[in-house]
């Protein structure tokens, strides 16, 4: 029998992480654990992965990084920081598109785990959470962009996306909206599930009803804001604004309201998050929560190479500042 890290740590009554940590020594855990799980470990014969983390001792300075949808420009200029701090630091950088597929991601990682990458780094990852801990625990240094796991080798850089959704429904209501469509991501997408809690917060903070049939998901592309606006429309339902949650789908619901004489911010007032590059320059120009993408893919990839060379004490969990962008597709509403 295969006794994997999660076996110990269910014997334990323990966490994998503090499995892990007892195997590296880690001096935060209380004595008592620590005997604890030396004990399960006898018990059940459990052998740490040592093939794999001596063979992370052969360094190749390359770094994968897998990545959702690379159409989408917050995943591009996330790529874009990482990469400008990997070649500064002369290491080459493999870039894997899953295309929301968590097959295709599986996939992916089994090659760049055959070609022995030196660390990885995930963008918006579809894998469960044990997958991602799994992989930690085979020595493989890991950045995480967009979800947070308490791990001493996953490295997590994010957003606050609760808080943001939060700010950007409540600007809405300030503007006197009170039926206010949800456009989602990707059903199964972290930031879909943390922007749809705060965009919920943001009613009930105003005791506005919250209407699931005002939800509908988007697949985080232009196309995806177009149909899912589409539906919705064809609904017949009362609404008076949407809140996007990324500026890609707000393009497709710009297109709709275009092919069909629905006048922005006039008749329909909206909100996206990321502000990417094109948001400025539509007309109208469009409302949005700023994101530091470019800024988040420096930061994994310095904190990834920094771990991977060997430095301790590196925080394990930074979040950066977003922040609210006001523009014209979101104000001068007529009641």
């Amino acid at each position: 029998m295969d006794i994997k890290i999660v076996d110990v740590a269910k014997i334990a009554k323990v966490s994998p992480t503090t499995v892990s940590r007892v195997l590296n020594n880690n001096p935060i855990v209380k004595p008592e654990t620590r005997d604890a799980v030396l004990k399960v470990i006898e018990e059940l014969r459990y052998v740490p992965h040592a093939a794999a983390k001596n063979l992370r001792q052969q360094k190749t300075m390359t770094i994968g990084v897998i990545v959702s949808d690379i159409k989408v420009s917050y995943n591009t200029d996330i790529v874009k920081g990482i990469q400008t701090k990997a070649y500064a630091q002369k290491y080459k950088v493999v870039i894997c598109d899953t295309q929301n597929d968590l097959d295709i991601e599986r996939e992916y990682l089994r090659l760049l785990m055959d070609r022995s990458v030196d660390g990885v780094i995930l963008v918006a990852s579809l894998l469960p959470e044990q997958e991602i801990v799994d992989l930690a625990e085979r020595g493989l240094a890991v950045g995480l962009i967009g979800r947070r796991i308490d791990h001493d080798n996953v490295l997590n850089v994010h957003t606050d996306n609760v808080k943001a959704a939060k700010d950007a429904v409540e600007h809405l209501i300030s503007q006197g909206h009170r039926d206010i469509v949800f456009l989602s991501g990707y059903a199964n997408a972290k930031d879909s599930y943390d922007r749809l809690e705060g965009y919920i917060k943001a009613l009930g903070a105003h005791s506005i009803p919250f209407r699931p049939e005002l939800v509908e998901n988007g697949n985080f592309n232009e196309t995806g804001g177009y149909e899912a606006f589409k539906r919705l429309s064809g609904k017949g339902l009362a609404f008076t604004a949407v809140f996007s949650a990324n500026d890609e789908m707000a393009l497709g619901v710009y297109e709709y309201c275009n092919q069909n004489g629905i006048s922005l911010p006039g008749e329909l007032a909206i909100i996206g998050v990321d502000n990417d590059r094109v948001s400025k320059y539509l007309t109208p120009s469009l409302s949005t929560i700023d994101q530091p993408k470019y800024d988040m893919g420096l930061l994994v990839a310095d904190k990834l190479i920094r771990c991977m060379n060997g430095e301790m004490g590196i925080p394990r969990l930074s979040v950066l500042e977003s922040h609210l962008v006001i523009r014209q597709s979101s104000v001068m509403y007529s009641r």
